[in-house]
């Protein structure tokens, strides 16, 4: 059975994915590896955890602009995220999905999510379905 969330479209475009889910804010500059994609932040829910090919849901990010453009380059080196779904947007990961052209949603319960889920986002429709269940939530 198949569960659709509803929240709102951010950024256009869909995937099919693998969920990385977080409880916490991430921070793309400092908090994650530019030249990886590896989750470096200390004490991070996810650290040592890849975004490569992910799809990433956390609450929302936090930290400098710079971080818009991390995110940006971690797509450019294939090492970055399919898309992203947040509780709330922040403009610094909205800025870095818009240039980078991840799609990104937002207003959704990501503890509805687990990571290992099978999701698909609509950037469009502002919609995340749980295809397939993986084991506990993170």
């Amino acid at each position: 059975m198949q569960i659709e969330l509803k929240g709102r479209p951010v950024t256009s475009g869909s995937a099919v994915g693998e969920a990385l889910v977080s409880k916490k804010p991430i921070s793309f500059l400092g908090g994650v590896n530019p030249e990886t994609g590896e989750i470096i932040e200390r004490g991070h829910d996810i650290n040592g955890h890849l975004l490569k090919g992910v799809i990433l849901c956390f609450p929302h990010g936090h930290g400098s602009t710079v971080g818009s453009y991390v995110l940006y380059s971690l797509v450019k080196r294939g090492v970055g995220p399919k898309a992203i779904v947040n509780e709330v947007a922040d403009p610094v990961v909205v800025v870095g999905a818009v240039i980078a052209g991840i799609p990104m949603v937002d207003r959704i319960d990501i503890c509805r999510i687990r990571t290992g889920d099978i999701i698909e986002v609509d950037g469009d429709r502002g919609t995340v379905k749980i295809l397939k269940r993986a084991g506990t939530c993170t």
